[in-house]
């Protein structure tokens, strides 16, 4: 399907999600407690995708995208005219997003109506999936505990928060029938603290940080979690090629011959963690979306490859050195087969 009009809404929604093969990495799953159904890989805006490249990104089978409209909002400005189609008021595809937006604003839970106001404005929406406390760590702990004290005043119909949204922008049926946040959700930077909000009723969707590089989360986060329960919190993971440090570069004097794995190799590693529902991405061209996309349909990471990529993770850090790694950690991808 391709989206050349989004204006009038219908009573049976098409859907826009592509058929994938069945694999032991679905690219649609459910996003833990939540009842919505997400693809693997989200989309955000910090790498300043295009919307034409965004709506592309959707027509390809990626409907998670994350919008911030405080930090780095410049970057994220140039996907909203796509998110504004896809999510807004008069779009025929409304449901088959997840929106997800953030605000790094946390202080009191007052401080919602603000952003959620930016964020109405700039994209002309009804209501909001999943709404994000953005980057907490140490120093604001206790304003996030504070304002997910009143998440049961936020999120969910018949709520302050639609209410005051509906005294705003005027009601419609779709705010009347999802509130104005659907779900809530919290970015942490500091992984103990993640842990301890882990399938709390006050907190839906909990995102970490997490790479080959920075691997804290599989002990802290992801190994805390049931794969078979169904009421666990939803997590996603960002910053999958390197915050400060670009890791799809190869390390200094790696060996010859062993693998060096893409950008889409360091999502799918992400991925392959215990209970992770979503890599989110900082794609900038719809041809980084088409390799991401091709790359997760390979399935999860081997016991070898996952070891390797540690490997490599400890190397770009300068944990290991090239001359102590014992031989059969050097991981060389099989040949492909002749024809």
């Amino acid at each position: 399907m391709k989206i050349t009009d989004l204006t009038a809404p219908t009573d049976d929604v098409i859907p826009v999600r592509k058929q994938f093969p069945n694999s032991d990495l679905p690219f649609y799953r459910p996003l833990g407690r939540t009842n919505l159904s997400v693809s693997c890989l989200g989309l955000g805006g910090g790498g300043q995708i295009s919307s034409e490249d965004t709506l592309y990104a959707f027509d390809q089978g990626i409907n998670f995208f994350f919008y911030s409209s405080d930090l780095h909002h410049y970057l994220y400005s140039s996907m909203a005219g796509a998110l504004r189609q896809l999510c807004g008021r008069k779009s025929a595809v409304r449901e088959q997003v997840v929106l997800a937006t953030v605000s790094y604003i946390v202080k009191t839970p007052d401080a919602i109506f603000s952003s959620l106001y930016d964020q109405f404005v700039d994209l002309g929406i009804d209501y909001i999936d999943i709404f994000f406390w953005g980057w907490i760590g140490a120093d604001n702990a206790g304003d996030l505990q504070n304002c997910l004290s009143a998440s049961n005043d936020i999120r969910g119909p018949n709520t302050v928060c639609q209410r005051t949204m509906e005294r705003i922008f005027s009601t419609s049926e779709r705010l009347k029938k999802m509130g104005a946040v659907r779900y809530i959700g919290a970015s942490f930077h500091d992984h103990h603290l993640a842990r301890q909000w882990l399938n709390n009723p006050l907190l839906d969707v909990v995102m970490v940080r997490h790479n080959i590089a920075h691997r804290t989360a599989q002990q802290e986060v992801f190994t805390q979690l049931d794969p078979q329960d169904s009421q666990r919190s939803g997590i996603v993971t960002f910053k999958s090629a390197g915050m400060h440090n670009f890791l799809g570069d190869s390390p200094v004097n790696l060996p010859p011959g062993c693998w060096r794995p893409t950008v889409p190799d360091l999502y799918r590693y992400s991925l392959s963690q215990n209970c992770v529902d979503v890599c989110l991405t900082g794609l900038t061209r719809r041809e980084e979306v088409d390799a991401a996309i091709a790359n997760v349909q390979r399935g999860k990471l081997s016991a070898a490859e996952l070891d390797y990529l540690a490997l490599y993770g400890d190397l770009h850090r300068n944990r290991v050195k090239v001359q102590d790694v014992p031989a059969e950690r050097w991981y060389q991808p099989p040949l492909p087969a002749a024809l």
